[in-house]
């Protein structure tokens, strides 16, 4: 047990009552509407993004339009794969749903892959295998719907048959897979069949207007929180369960994240720094593990904080209206060489706000061939003093002193000084 890797949910709570995922686990979540289980999917997609793994997301329910709004910034993320069964499936081959892919990017076509045949369950079996096979480590999975795949291919028996292939299969190949069914869709005899496969099995049931989640199965776990209820409530996207823990006590995980996330450090370059896997900074977040000592140290030192500050009682306090140059920091952008680009960060790393400005100077006729921030949402740019160019996958473009640039969802490939002078932005990210 010990020796198992355990992966969050992206729910702090509800890896409390399971313990986390395990590599291996395929994940079935009964449905009680048909729309409870999309925000747990949202928050293990985030975290599993968060953690630079493969996603690959088989859809039968959802045109891909429908999905692209759904996901979000998701949508965007490179190591992303939609399996579409839905235009072919469903969508019956319309011009409606074909009309999509006349208007994709390039990037996005890439990595979007329509079955042509899908109620040929063979078929979707053989294009779900070789896309796994190209992809590196433990990728993680999504399948909407089962209930979808039993409507296609003509009753519950396929489904049976294709799910009781592919569990396995998907333990032994090192995955983690969400399954997404309509409870009451199904009858009683599947639903056991299914139950027996799998190795975590959740139910999403709502009662006099109250969500409710429960474990039915979770191999390898301690039993104390199966088959009980728990109210939940989901709202923007957010999720907080009855009894769950918000004052009192220090939520370690949580800070060390908040901490990274102001530094704009990513989990793989914490890891590298700390001198530990990405899988340990992920399970230290969740909670699932605490650091040892010496870990402890080392990551309060790439934080560049004292490490008592992750213990402190957290108390409201005012907020100044005006910042001194002295409280700017030095900050590393990841991936960024410091010889080519220099950043400020302009109010205190403990000052949480959902505009954080940086300064931003690029060195005399320096290039830099990726963008200065990875940043998921919003970005604003004031260019101070200088002239620089810039390249997207669309256009080259020229900023003189004095232009804004407002970015949402393209992002700079290329920045280039194109003068003697350091150019110097002002920058906004928007959380």
């Amino acid at each position: 047990m010990e020796d198992m890797i355990r992966v969050s949910t992206g729910v702090p709570f509800l890896d409390e009552l399971l313990g986390g995922l395990l590599i291996g686990d395929n994940v079935i979540w009964y449905d009680d509407a048909g729309s409870l289980a999309s925000v747990f999917c949202q928050h293990f997609l985030r975290v599993s993004q968060e953690q630079e793994k493969s996603i690959l997301y088989l859809t039968f329910d959802r045109s891909p339009r429908n999905l692209k709004t759904q996901l979000g910034t998701l949508w965007e993320y490179p190591h992303l794969t939609v399996l579409d069964g839905f235009t072919f499936g469903k969508g019956a081959g319309s011009s409606v749903f074909l009309k999509f892919y006349e208007e994709l990017d390039p990037k996005d076509a890439a990595r979007l892959v329509r079955v042509e045949k899908p109620r040929a369950m063979e078929e979707v079996e053989h294009i779900l295998y070789d896309l796994h096979a190209a992809m590196k480590g433990d990728v993680r999975l999504v399948f909407e719907s089962l209930t979808g795949m039993a409507e296609l291919w003509g009753g519950e028996d396929q489904v049976l048959k294709f799910y009781s292939r592919a569990c396995p299969r998907l333990y032994e190949l090192n995955t983690v897979a969400y399954w997404i069914m309509e409870k009451k869709a199904h009858s009683p005899r599947l639903r056991a069949q299914i139950n027996q496969v799998a190795q975590v099995v959740v139910d999403l049931a709502i009662k006099r207007g109250t969500t409710y989640l429960t474990i039915l199965k979770a191999e390898k776990r301690e039993t104390d929180h199966f088959h009980r209820p728990y109210p939940y409530w989901a709202k923007k996207q957010g999720i907080s369960f009855e009894g769950e823990k918000k004052s009192g006590g220090i939520d370690l995980g949580q800070r060390i994240k908040a901490w990274r996330t102001r530094k704009g450090i990513s989990q793989t370059e914490m890891a590298r720094l700390v001198g530990v896997t990405p899988s340990t900074i992920s399970q230290v977040e969740s909670n699932l593990i605490f650091p040892s000592l010496p870990a402890l140290l080392k990551i309060a030192e790439v934080l560049s904080i004292n490490v008592g500050v992750l213990f402190q009682e957290e108390t409201p306090s005012y907020r100044r209206l005006v910042y001194s140059p002295l409280e700017a920091e030095e900050t590393n952008l990841e991936g960024v060489s410091p010889e080519v680009v220099s950043a400020w960060r302009l109010i205190p790393l403990d000052m949480d706000t959902r505009l954080q400005p940086y300064l931003v100077e690029i060195h005399p006729f320096g290039r830099l061939s990726a963008h200065f921030f990875r940043h998921k949402g919003e970005e604003m740019g004031f260019l101070i003093s200088g002239e620089v160019g810039l390249k997207t996958a669309k256009e080259s473009l020229v900023m003189r002193a004095g232009e804004l640039i407002y970015l949402t969802s393209e992002t700079p490939l290329e920045w280039h000084n194109r003068g003697p002078s350091p150019a110097r932005l002002l920058w906004l990210l928007v959380r």
